[in-house]
């Protein structure tokens, strides 16, 4: 008969090779595809240069017109975007304010009105100490 221990010896044995065998697929796996990525990052760059090299001479023979045609371009269109996302602002804060007047609570009106109350709180208080202050300095005025 086999030895009890000589079995969970055994055991151990074959979970350590599985645990090996795993980590030897899982550092395949990764070279494997750093090595793709690598290569490919690499074709990039190279067609990135010849393409480089046989389109410059076309645009600085056409710089002249290319340069500005782009810039204004890009500025139109940016003014589009600019303009496109203000206008769904404004409808937005619009369609919020109107829900608030009409009594529909919408998002953060809760916190809107804590701030308000809060605000309105703290103007109280800075009126009432420069009421104060402003007693006091009269007061002070006259004993001197």
């Amino acid at each position: 008969m086999a030895d009890p221990r000589q079995q969970q010896y055994g055991q151990q044995q074959h979970g350590q090779q599985q645990q090996r065998a795993k980590q030897v697929v899982k550092a395949a796996t990764a070279v494997t595809a750093g090595g793709s990525l690598l290569v490919f990052s690499g074709l990039t760059l190279a067609g990135t240069v010849i393409l480089l090299t046989l389109a410059t001479p076309p645009l600085v023979l056409c710089s002249p017109v290319l340069v500005p045609a782009v810039i204004t371009i890009c500025l139109i269109l940016t003014g589009f975007v600019v303009s496109g996302g203000f206008g769904v602002a404004a409808v937005t804060v619009f369609t919020w304010m109107y829900r608030y007047l009409t009594g529909k609570h919408p998002p953060v009106a809760d916190q809107l009105d804590q701030a308000r109350r809060k605000l309105a709180s703290t103007a109280r208080d800075m009126k009432d100490r420069a009421e104060l202050f402003g007693q006091q300095h009269i007061t002070g005025s006259q004993q001197s």
